[in-house]
């Protein structure tokens, strides 16, 4: 499990996190929803350490990783799928894949053939550039790099952005897949539909803060209207 406890963030004098506390269970999907700028990219990037949090905490199960770097939290099992993918362009699909492994605790050199299988169109490409695919592909290789540092829970920040429909779909499946096999899941989201589809979990952010969350069957019409209308 994720836990976020009164965690908070400022960009200078501007309050950008508001002590949010969050809970995100084990096979599980939670999604993240809210307008621009209320500070959900700044909450992904405060919990993987991108960021150093003003005040709070984040526990990884049963550990405290609050004061660990980027690197320390990717080895005790978080891994952040970030907004704009940021591949390796002139990299091929292996060589972007390879470089998940220097997350690995348990030393494994070569890529995973599961984690390839879970998206087959980059065994297609495997020597192809990274920067030669499509906006589609590219995030499902961003995803599948994140995934080969063998994470427990896994940040997504709008890994649908800009994709195409039948993508969106294997996206959706493979993250489905990995949370009935026991990850943890948390998934910055505008697509209303999608976050109905395979979400759990979902909490609302406004101003930094979180306003509403709870199960998927609790987003209704009258929350959509009040939290994420314009």
């Amino acid at each position: 499990m994720l836990s976020l406890r009164s965690l908070s963030f400022q960009y200078g004098s501007v309050q950008a996190l508001r002590e949010v506390s969050l809970e995100c269970p084990v096979g599980q999907i939670t999604c993240v929803m809210g307008r621009n700028g209320v500070g959900k990219t700044t909450l992904m990037r405060t919990v993987m350490g991108q960021l150093k949090a003003r005040s709070g905490t984040v526990h990884l199960g049963d550990q405290d990783i609050t004061a660990l770097p980027v690197h320390r939290r990717a080895k005790a099992g978080l891994a952040l799928v970030p907004q704009g993918r940021e591949i390796f362009p002139r990299l091929t699909v292996l060589e972007n894949l390879e470089v998940g492994l220097s997350a690995r605790s348990d030393g494994l050199r070569r890529v995973p053939d599961e984690l390839i299988d879970l998206f087959p169109i980059l065994r297609t490409f495997i020597h192809r550039r990274g920067g030669d695919l499509s906006g589609g592909q590219q995030q499902q290789l961003a995803i599948a790099r994140a995934l080969v540092g063998k994470p427990t829970t896994l940040l997504l920040d709008e890994p649908t952005e800009g994709i195409q429909p039948n993508i969106i779909q294997d996206i959706g499946r493979a993250l489905q897949r990995l949370a009935d096999a026991g990850m943890t899941i948390i998934l910055v989201e505008q697509y209303l539909d999608f976050v109905k589809e395979i979400g759990h979990r979902f909490a609302i952010m406004d101003r930094g803060k979180v306003v509403a969350d709870g199960s998927t069957t609790e987003l209704t019409a009258e929350v959509v209207e009040r939290h994420l209308r314009l």
